[in-house]
């Protein structure tokens, strides 16, 4: 269980944790780059897929776990668990896919030839998929990322406000390079239509 912030006093922030969220916001975003990127290989033959980000990480991927990890805890109902499985990878999918189609124009993903889809974004077939995916880094990947941070935490303490820095960088970079993309080239030229 993560937590970096306390909600009978939410202006202490809890640095130890903090930085512990960046770790596997780090990991996991570099795990769904490799897992999209593996899927394109899989379904099409090509490793690169159209990212945000210059660098080898998802965002996405990052949020959802992270989210997971810190509303899931052993005493939760499984019903729960499975919709929360559900509902916040979707949730993530949707609303980043909203973000970037409404600020840049541009779709990154399309859903719209899959079975109960709504606007391209989200479909109930990737959707029931993030359930699997989700439980299996709540039960197998989490624990073992979660050893590997006890044994580079004292590491990591060192290193993580670089980490976070590069994310600052990362995001700022890619709002304007995305930005200016979507200036220079018409909407109906978009490849990832």
């Amino acid at each position: 269980m993560i937590s970096f912030l306390d909600f009978y006093a939410p202006t202490n922030i809890n640095f130890e944790g903090f930085s512990t969220v960046i770790f596997y916001f780090t990991i996991y975003s570099m795990i769904g780059w490799l897992l999209e990127n593996s899927y394109s290989y899989v379904t099409k033959r090509k490793f690169f897929k159209p990212n945000f980000f210059l660098g080898p990480f998802k965002p996405m991927y990052g949020f959802a776990p992270v989210l997971l990890v810190y509303l899931i805890g052993p005493e939760t109902n499984w019903g729960v668990v499975l919709l929360l499985c559900f509902f916040i990878p979707t949730f993530i999918e949707y609303v980043s896919g909203v973000f970037l189609q409404k600020l840049f124009q541009r779709q990154w993903w399309d859903y719209s030839d899959m079975p109960l889809q709504v606007h391209g974004h989200i479909c109930l077939p990737f959707s029931l998929c993030w359930i699997l995916l989700s439980l299996a880094c709540l039960k197998w990947a989490h624990p073992a990322i979660e050893s590997v941070y006890k044994a580079a935490e004292f590491l990591w303490a060192w290193i993580w406000p670089a980490v976070m820095l590069y994310f600052i960088a990362e995001f700022t970079l890619s709002i304007r390079r995305h930005f200016v993309h979507s200036l220079n080239e018409p909407e109906s030229s978009n490849p990832l239509r």
